[in-house]
């Protein structure tokens, strides 16, 4: 078996996909994870505007409105988190995505003040970090405020993590990677983008160049870009396709240098 077909089995992503289908079943695999542990009653998510939020958002409303009518009890919900760091650059399309998604709940916290206290203790004590470690910072935040509202709210942490991302490791350790359930995590981008069209997004919105935007001085700058390969690439690299050497030597390679964060943590 070659290196991508074992990457492709172990992530599970299909190489086509029906958008009905799967919508489905990811529904049906929140709702059952719901119904196995009866304590739990809300589902939360937070909110970037991108298209991966965005949708496992909708699937998590549509499940919390499918279990309050099956099982007649109102206290299942969807709850939005809105996570900016300061001002958010793109908050509109944010904002459009709360209007696609109609939220049962939202909240809005900034996490800036935070990210930057930590950054203050750390520097009393001589560390200094970097525009980079600063940005795993407010993602590792912005999991920390979701498990506080899950808490106090009976609430899963549902995961915006996709194959895309995992065969790249394009995310941050215990950060936007740290969530109870990931719902979307046998997806591609563009299977993404199907969902989200079957689903009646703006086209906007699941047209949007994916980014991050964790570092103050490279500003909505595109995954992308980052990467080194395009998103496109890479979902054909996936479902199986013959892509150019250089571009699988790129993906492989990512895939190999970010083991350490598909993995448990190292025991004896």
């Amino acid at each position: 078996m070659t290196l991508q077909k074992k990457i492709i089995k172990l992530l599970g992503v299909k190489e086509v996909i029906i958008p009905e289908i799967e919508i489905k079943n990811c529904i049906d695999f929140l709702k059952k994870y719901l119904l196995d542990h009866i304590y739990l009653k809300s589902l939360i998510v937070g909110i970037s505007g991108g298209q991966d939020s965005t949708l496992t958002a909708k699937l998590c409303q549509i499940t919390a409105e499918k279990l309050r009518n099956e099982r007649k009890d109102i206290n299942y919900q969807f709850i939005a988190l809105r996570l900016p760091y300061g001002i958010q650059s793109d908050e509109t399309d944010c904002q459009d995505a709360i209007n696609f998604i109609r939220p049962d709940q939202v909240f809005n916290i900034n996490i800036k003040k935070a990210v930057l206290s930590s950054e203050n203790s750390l520097k009393k004590s001589g560390i200094i970090i970097s525009d980079y470690i600063r940005g795993n910072e407010k993602a590792r935040e912005r999991m920390k405020v979701q498990y506080s509202v899950a808490a106090v709210k009976k609430g899963l942490v549902v995961g915006t993590g996709h194959a895309a991302e995992s065969i790249t490791g394009f995310f941050t350790k215990y950060g936007d990677s740290g969530t109870d359930i990931n719902p979307i995590a046998k997806l591609n981008k563009r299977q993404i983008q199907l969902l989200l069209k079957k689903l009646n997004c703006p086209k906007h919105l699941y047209l949007k160049k994916p980014m991050a935007d964790l570092e103050d001085e490279h500003p909505q700058q595109d995954d992308e870009s980052i990467l080194g390969v395009t998103y496109n690439v890479i979902d054909s690299y996936l479902e199986g396709k013959k892509i150019d050497l250089e571009n699988q030597k790129i993906i492989e390679k990512l895939y190999f240098n970010t083991l350490h964060k598909r993995n448990l943590p190292v025991i004896p």
